[in-house]
């Protein structure tokens, strides 16, 4: 594998206005992302691209516009320490989670352990098989949690898949005891309407709240009927997980139609989700506050009653945004980064026939006081190099790197890799560092590249889908402070106060 060391930002030639406006068109015109599924459900092969795209790809690889396949490029402020391949989970990697010395790493297969107390040479302490995509993971304590969205056949680990039409198939939340890392052990599930997407963790002292993300409600599912206008709030006690079990279904959208679901009054772009459930929330639980990025609106709530969370305002953009996918808090809690996940992350969304501001992040600060706060648009923010048409890469899970008086995050870009930017100006954010691949095929469009890329103890961790994790290290001037805070564990979704 070949790296290149490129400090300058690269940015590749602009596509004809016509291919731009057609193609721009064809993704705003088609079914509404919410339904394209998630990655890893696609096909491993992906689908052939046209020989004209082929040929585009490569005359931009050996001009240099963009990486050769499988090659690195990075800015000068970017160290890549480590890549750890895939191994016995051979499923999509998805989210990752952080305790002590500790990540881990979910995979549509299960789940996978890594003791990290060597940045540079991360070590494997155990595979848990236990399908279920997405396996989105989070920790507390000595439990662990993981989000089932496909249904099963019962709620077990050797489950085997079964249509979401039949009474029986399972879908929701598994807990694990995590006490001895290399044994996890399983000790609950709890069944949730529609699955469990993702999840967002609100702890307390002698119990764990969980807030369960899920959308798409169909009247043939028995278990995810409309309207689905809200989030399940499981409970589970930290002495007693085995008594985890659901104890309310808060709506946070009332329906405006038959079906129920949000968007009052059908999205002005027929590229935008109507909003039947939310596919990620992030709790500030020092702040009593919540953002939740539910497919077709943004929303600010109040979490002063974990089981009764209270919404603040609802924001819509139904211009640039076709999904909204997860948020992210500044550290003074008055902004609020939102991701759109255009395409479903299936997409080449990131070159010049789709612009800026489709497939983005939406930067809102929170203006007002108390139950008056409200959410103010200020700008987007899109990586600043074009990927190839056979590259996967839409805005996706970032966290925040911990720094007074900055507002800096660092986010995954699926096959657009990872990218450091500030946004300490609202309505000007910039990119201030990266690090990414060349695509897995030029003749393919073929499914990968980072899910998430979060910010622990000093260092830069990735799951990339195909590749594996990987281990980065920022040395920058603007970020360097923040290697100063260290945290005994972290949940991205529920965002710590970084400086108590």
């Amino acid at each position: 594998m070949t790296l290149l060391n490129d400090p300058r930002t690269r940015r590749r030639r602009l596509a004809a206005a016509a291919a731009a406006a057609g193609l721009l068109a064809a993704l705003l015109t088609a079914a509404p992302a919410g339904a394209v599924p998630d990655p890893g459900d696609a096909p491993a092969a992906g689908h052939q691209v046209p020989n004209s795209t082929q040929a585009r790809t490569a005359r931009a690889i050996a001009a240099g516009e963009i990486p050769g396949q499988d090659q690195i490029v990075r800015s000068a402020n970017i160290e890549h320490l480590a890549n750890v391949p895939k191994d016995a989970l051979a499923g999509t990697n998805s989210d990752l989670a952080f305790q002590g010395r500790y990540a881990f790493a979910g995979n549509y297969d299960g789940f996978r352990v890594f003791d990290i107390s060597d940045p540079a040479a991360p070590r494997t302490v155990a595979q848990v098989l236990c399908p279920g995509s997405q396996n989105d993971v989070s920790v507390s304590g000595n439990l662990l949690f993981l989000s089932t969205d496909s249904s099963r056949s019962d709620s077990s680990c050797n489950s085997t898949t079964q249509p979401a039409t039949e009474k029986s198939s399972w879908e929701g939340m598994k807990v694990f005891d995590i006490t001895d890392k290399a044994n996890p052990r399983y000790v609950a599930a709890v069944e949730t309407a529609c699955g469990s997407h993702t999840h967002t963790l609100v702890p307390e002292r002698d119990s764990v709240y969980i807030y369960v993300s899920s959308y798409s409600p169909d009247a043939a599912y028995p278990d995810c009927q409309p309207p689905h206008d809200g989030i399940s709030v499981i409970k589970v006690p930290r002495k007693a997980p085995e008594r985890a079990a659901v104890v309310g279904f808060p709506v946070l959208f009332p329906g405006d139609g038959p079906d129920g679901g949000g968007n009052p009054g059908a999205p002005t772009n027929p590229g935008v989700s109507k909003t039947t459930g939310c596919h990620d929330i992030t709790v500030l639980p020092g702040k009593d506050l919540a953002a939740g990025a539910c497919m077709g609106d943004g929303i600010l709530f109040s979490i002063a009653d974990p089981e009764r969370p209270k919404v603040l305002d609802r924001v819509q953009d139904n211009v640039n945004f076709a999904f909204w996918h997860s948020a992210t808090f500044n550290r003074k809690a008055n902004k609020v980064v939102f991701t759109d996940e255009l395409g479903g992350g299936v997409g080449a969304t990131c070159n010049a026939a789709v612009g800026p501001d489709h497939g983005a992040d939406g930067i809102y600060d929170i203006v007002g006081r108390g139950d008056h706060r409200r959410l103010v648009f200020r700008g987007y923010y899109k990586i600043p190099r074009h990927q190839a048409d056979t590259e996967n890469c839409v805005a996706h899970n970032g966290s925040l790197i911990p720094v007074k008086g900055r507002d800096i995050m660092v986010q995954a870009w699926y096959q657009g890799g990872v990218s450091v930017w500030e946004f300490t100006d609202s309505a000007h954010p910039r990119e201030i560092a990266y690090f990414e691949r060349g695509p897995l095929s030029t003749e393919r469009l073929v499914t990968g590249g980072s899910w998430s890329a979060y910010y622990y103890n000093g260092y830069i961790y990735s799951n990339d889908i195909a590749k594996g994790l990987d281990v980065l290290k920022l040395t920058d001037r603007r970020t360097d402070p923040a290697q100063r805070v260290r945290l005994h564990q972290l949940n991205v979704q529920t965002q710590p106060d970084y400086f108590g």
